[in-house]
């Protein structure tokens, strides 16, 4: 007796673990992530930078562009661009341009030692669970999107961008 219940439980459990894995499975490999586009009003969000400062994008809407740029401290592309999105943010922030950047949940103490060692000023945001990557549908590192004023996306660069690149996209989301 004891032994038909035990292997009844452990038979139940088996078919729990059995089911959570197929569960994995199809969410991950057969249902759509949903893509951000161009012409798209970009989802909302409300993050808190390292500095611990609070981001709500719908609070730049009607006053700011925004320059969200989603980057990990591996990506030699980003550790490439981040200078001159530094100084481009130096010269548009009093314009009307915010710039946020997504790490991809790296731990702090890493993203903290990139900041500090690429001097930048701009906000640094880290994703834990990645939900704004998967929420964006961001694949591969770097991505940027371009956000007007109105909150509608005007552009998304995969890849890396050269200085001129990055003041003409700033130029063209400038209020």
């Amino acid at each position: 007796m004891r032994k038909r219940r035990r292997l009844v439980i452990r038979s139940i459990i088996l078919a729990l673990l059995g089911a959570a894995l197929i569960y994995t499975l199809y969410i991950n490999f057969f249902t759509s992530k949903e893509k951000v586009a161009v012409g798209d009003m970009a989802p909302d969000f409300v993050v808190t930078d390292l500095n611990g400062v609070k981001h709500q994008l719908s609070e730049y809407k009607g006053e700011k562009g925004v320059f969200l740029n989603f980057w990990g401290t591996w990506c030699k592309p980003c550790q490439r661009e981040f200078p001159y999105i530094d100084e481009h943010y130096q010269t548009y922030k009093d314009q009307g341009i915010e710039v946020i950047a997504i790490n991809v949940g790296e731990p702090e103490f890493s993203v903290r030692n990139f900041i500090k060692n690429y001097k930048l000023s701009f906000p640094v945001v880290i994703d834990k669970g990645n939900q704004l990557l998967n929420a964006y549908g961001i694949d591969p590192l770097p991505t940027t999107l371009f956000i007007d004023k109105t909150g509608e996306v005007v552009r998304i660069v995969t890849g890396e961008m050269s200085d001129k690149q990055i003041q003409q996209y700033m130029e063209q989301i400038k209020p």
